[in-house]
């Protein structure tokens, strides 16, 4: 509340220009009549809702530029790097709770997507590390337009086989992150990650503020007294010196480092570099130099204000590693206590797409989501082009808006001077194909990718398609409406309460509920 609001509860009048209380000789003492009575306060959401603007509106995100619809014609393969972070989901949700409307920069909607599980079948064995599931279905924002969804499920180790874990936590302790949601809740989040390690894993602890320095020196990981006590004894405090912390941090991990274990640096931050080397670009050079260390960078976000997304995340990718925005208790469980078992233990590297639209079918497409990590055609054989990670368990998706050939979707005029689509299927068989799907993707600690494709077979593009496509659907429309809708028109986020609902199917932790209550309050605040 401000002071004007808690001066008028205390005095219960208000005279403007003033700035304090009336008493009553100062109005016995006006000649001029008396003032009319005061307008009603403006009600506490709309004040609430002015402060979170303005501390929205000074956090910083990397810009999104919207992935263009494609003539196959002109233009049949699409080459993009996968993604599993899930970062601008929680930070989404953070803003919406916040009563604010999220900048379209911090909304990606790949990221929303891959939030949620959607139950595809694993691989039998880890022999190939994950399986890909396709599926083709109506557009529920157009039912003349289809969507296309590529499933990517890794092989989920048995517990058993899980290996040890060398973990640094790399602590921003400066003093941006004083606030209850930044260094408090990151202790607290840290905590439920210790207490599921084991003898044979390792904890050290790098906090770096106006100058890095070692908290805790590798340490078994089943002390865990001396390391919650070690994280007790952090405080905030000094200006941020990030370049100096990552660099101490990945010595430490090396010293400790567990051959064929999980090594990982933990970066927690607000994002706010500004002692040091303090760019985006630096820093991610940096990160990129010890990228074939063996040792992969985890970024956790906190806080609002002056949280910077765009490094937290950017700096994930070029670490090998994964982007999470923590806002609750419950968000660092889902990232840290179930990711100790899955993406901290990477069974595929360097995982890359690559479709090819046939003509004779297809007749534009739209990659939704993925702006950041498109490839050039090129670079999906060249072996030295980094890409994204899967780790055990994880399942990644990603969405194609596709227009058929002689279909009322289209939205593009077809060109002139290119052969008709039908002459471009002439190899017998071809004609029931839609696309055909390429992936690349190393193993762990080999520099020579492997190759899985496998044909998109036609199908009735009308049907509503499955319940996982249709929650997919419905989460990228969310993600779109908050964007501004180029993608689902006037979709809004009505219909995308009634689709999501629909196919919300088996939910026993309330996660696509909760989703449900965000699309509701974006509905309010629209």
């Amino acid at each position: 509340m401000s002071r004007g609001w808690i001066a008028a509860g205390l005095c219960g009048v208000i005279i403007l220009g003033l700035g304090g209380c009336a008493t009553k000789e100062m109005v016995m003492m006006s000649p001029s009549p008396p003032p009319p009575p005061p307008a009603a306060p403006p009600p506490a959401q709309m004040w609430i809702d002015t402060r979170a603007d303005q501390e929205i509106a000074a956090e910083t995100y990397a810009p999104i530029i919207e992935n263009p619809l494609k003539l196959v014609s002109a233009e049949p393969v699409s080459t993009f790097s996968i993604d599993v972070d899930s970062g601008s989901y929680s930070n989404v949700r953070r803003i919406l709770n916040q009563g604010a409307r999220p900048p379209s920069d911090a909304v990606r909607i790949e990221e929303l997507i891959n939030y949620f599980d959607y139950d595809y079948a694993a691989p039998p064995s880890a022999d190939q590390p994950f399986a890909v599931h396709t599926e083709v279905a109506a557009a529920p924002w157009n039912r003349q337009r289809q969507l296309l969804r590529i499933g990517i499920q890794g092989y989920r180790v048995p517990a058993a086989q899980v290996p040890a874990a060398n973990l640094v936590f790399l602590i921003d302790t400066s003093g941006s992150m004083q606030d209850q949601n930044k260094l408090p809740l990151l202790k607290q989040s840290l905590r439920l990650l210790v207490k599921q390690l084991s003898a044979r894993d390792r904890v050290s602890i790098v906090a770096y503020a106006g100058s890095a320095g070692q908290v805790l020196p590798p340490t078994p990981g089943d002390r865990r007294q001396t390391i919650l006590s070690a994280l007790d004894r952090l405080e905030a405090g000094g200006s941020t010196n990030g370049g100096a912390g990552i660099e101490l941090a990945y010595t430490l991990a090396a010293e400790a480092k567990i051959e064929s274990g999980a090594n990982w640096v933990i970066l927690a931050t607000d994002g706010d570099f500004n002692v040091g080397t303090v760019s985006r670009d630096a820093l991610e050079g940096l990160v990129a130099s010890r990228r074939n260390s063996g040792v992969g960078l985890i970024t956790l976000g906190f806080g609002t204000g002056n949280y910077n997304d765009a490094i937290a995340e950017h700096l994930a990718d070029v670490g090998n590693g994964h982007y999470a925005y923590i806002d609750t208790l419950s968000e660092a469980r889902k990232a840290l206590v179930d990711a100790l078992s899955t993406s901290m233990l990477t069974i595929a590297s360097d995982v890359k797409i690559q479709v090819e639209f046939n003509p004779a079918r297809v007749a534009e497409y739209r990659l939704i989501g993925y702006q950041n990590r498109l490839l050039r055609a090129e670079d999906f054989n060249n072996d030295r082009v980094d890409a994204g990670e899967i780790g055990a368990g994880q399942n990644v998706t990603a969405l194609y808006e596709i227009a058929l050939v002689g279909g009322a979707g289209t939205q593009v005029d077809p060109l002139r001077y290119q052969a008709p689509a039908a002459q471009t299927s002439a190899v017998e068989g071809l004609d029931a194909e839609l696309a055909f799907v390429k992936l690349r993707y190393k193993r762990p600690g080999e520099a020579t990718s492997q190759l899985i494709s496998q044909p998109v077979i036609a199908t009735d593009g009308a049907r509503a398609g499955s319940e996982s496509l249709r929650f997919a659907a419905a989460v990228a429309a969310f993600g779109d409406r908050l964007r501004g809708g180029q993608i689902v028109g006037e979709f809004g986020y009505a219909q995308v309460l009634e689709t999501a609902g629909a196919a919300r199917g088996s939910d026993p932790f309330g996660i696509r509920g909760e989703f449900l209550q965000m699309v509701a309050l974006a509905q309010a605040l629209e």
